[in-house]
């Protein structure tokens, strides 16, 4: 199966990081900026642009305008449904939500007095009907707020790739199927890791890591996993932005 991986485009709190250099008013749960929503068209016009298919394994791994995407997934997190939602209707397919792809830490704010990091409840089923009838939210859906649970701490990140790994391949690795996830750098960062074995990465809060892997706000990464292991085809493609949407 092939695997595409799609970071969501520039949210509130990354421009916020750019202008200051500090996560100091934070939303817990951001949406997208302006020019976060423009890369966001750019990424669903690029994705949907019709073209021939390629059956050869050196043209098809170029990706050029032949995706023909079987799925789509997307986190719970704002910033993540509000860029699939680009791609789902310029695709014209299902857009899934799939909670455990979010992002590390999960919804939350540090404390003002302690600067501990608090859990929040997150979106609840309303508010994703009101403003995103085009997403089918997964069963598990809690009606009080989907996250509504303490911080999640670096060290179960790892877990939780796996995790998807595993539901991943058990749904899609023996249908050929083509899966695209809007998701976030964080959560790269753990699957990559998982995937090549490596032991630690950055944890997202400020810790240097050994190896990291950039991702840009709309970019694409693939990933094609075997019975047998996984072939990073390429990492981080932004080349569908004009050079003044990279972010």
């Amino acid at each position: 199966m092939e695997l595409y991986f799609i970071r969501h485009a520039q949210s509130e709190n990354n421009a916020l990081w750019v202008r200051t250099g500090s996560w100091r008013g934070r939303e817990p749960d951001p949406g997208l900026t302006e020019p976060g929503h423009r890369q966001a068209e750019r990424l669903a016009e690029h994705l949907a642009r019709p073209g021939r298919e390629v059956s050869s394994p050196p043209a098809r791994h170029h990706n050029r305008h032949d995706f023909h995407f079987t799925h789509l997934y997307c986190s719970l997190m704002r910033r993540a449904v509000l860029t699939g939602s680009y791609i789902a209707r310029a695709l014209e397919l299902p857009l899934v939500g799939w909670e455990e792809i979010h992002e590390r830490g999960g919804i939350f704010l540090h404390d003002e007095e302690t600067d501990e990091p608090q859990g929040l409840p997150g979106r609840d089923r309303a508010y994703f009907e009101e403003n995103h009838p085009e997403l089918t939210l997964p069963d598990s859906f809690r009606e009080d707020g989907w996250w509504n649970r303490p911080f999640e701490a670096a060290d179960a990140v790892p877990g939780r790739a796996r995790r998807f790994l595993e539901e991943l391949s058990a749904r899609h690795l023996d249908n050929g199927d083509r899966v695209a996830i809007v998701s976030h750098g964080g959560f790269y960062q753990a699957l990559l890791m998982v995937l090549l074995g490596f032991e630690r990465s950055a944890d997202g809060f400020g810790r240097e890591a050994d190896v990291f892997f950039a991702m840009n706000n709309a970019g694409i990464s693939r990933i094609d996993l075997e019975e047998n292991g996984a072939v990073l085809v390429y990492q981080n493609r932004v080349d569908h932005l004009p050079a003044g949407l990279i972010t």
